[in-house]
């Protein structure tokens, strides 16, 4: 295991059993600012995690003493840090069972390092949740402030209705604080990773309206290319396990949108 840097970037563990491919890919991640940690069998890979807390985990899906699978569970049990995985295998089961486990996305070796940093650099700045665009509309009044309701005599004393902050949106049990990025489902404080919450968000800023897959790819995954949907079928499935299954309903053939309380 290679000492860490002090980060001046995001720092990275990279895990892969491959001395070449790591070292190559170490040492391309360094040339472009990036403080790496390698790890060469996914035991070592858990050791490094608790000793380094890295922001990013880049890792192999098969590895040594504990497979990328198995490792990337159990490090989503304690942590949402964004996982990108590596395989040279394309077969569907073995990017699914990744994507299952936690992983935010996957890379088919071989890869450039160009493209490896740009997709590392777009999984990184899903950390920075924002609100969308659909709910940036114009800021709320103060909670409690008066609102005039159309109907009352002139001279008649104002009416004031509690104005709730356009920030919390609630469907139904299912509540999601845009400011502190908090979601809960009746009252329980759900933990969601870094891309779970951004898909959450653009489900609850449009509520019935259908989300295409290569809509959602380019918005959560900045992604302006065809790249595999089943990333977002999976990251579906995994919304619906922690939100409830009946909130989010497919739409066959076109995508998926949040169901609106009845």
């Amino acid at each position: 295991m290679t000492p860490a840097a002090t980060p001046a970037q995001p720092h990275i563990l990279l895990v892969e059993d491959d001395e070449v491919i790591r070292e190559a890919t170490r040492m391309a991640l360094e040339r472009y600012g990036f403080p790496v940690t390698t790890a060469a069998d996914g035991l070592e890979g858990l050791e490094a995690f608790h000793a380094v807390r890295p922001d990013l985990l880049l890792l192999d899906v098969m590895l040594p003493l504990l497979d990328g699978v198995g490792l990337c569970r159990r490090i989503r049990e304690e942590s949402q840090l964004p996982i990108l995985m590596m395989s040279a295998r394309t077969d569907p089961v073995d990017v699914v069972s990744g994507l299952e486990a936690g992983a935010d996305d996957y890379v088919v070796k071989p890869f450039e390092s160009a493209v490896l940093v740009a997709r590392i650099r777009t999984v990184l700045r899903r950390i920075r949740v924002a609100p969308t665009a659909a709910a940036a509309e114009d800021a709320p009044a103060p909670v409690g402030s008066p609102v005039p309701v159309d109907g009352p005599a002139v001279g008649s004393p104002a009416v004031e209705v509690p104005v709730t902050p356009t920030a919390l949106r609630s469907f139904d049990g299912l509540q999601v604080d845009t400011d502190s990025m908090e979601v809960r489902v009746d009252g329980r404080l759900v933990p969601l990773t870094p891309t779970e919450l951004r898909l959450l968000l653009e489900f609850t800023a449009a509520p019935g309206i259908v989300l295409e897959r290569s809509t959602l790819l380019e918005r959560v995954w900045d992604y302006e290319w065809g790249a595999d949907t089943r990333v977002v079928d999976v990251h579906v499935q995994r919304l619906r396990a922690k939100i409830g299954s009946g909130r989010i309903e497919t739409v066959r053939g076109f995508g998926y949108k949040l169901r609106r309380p009845a």
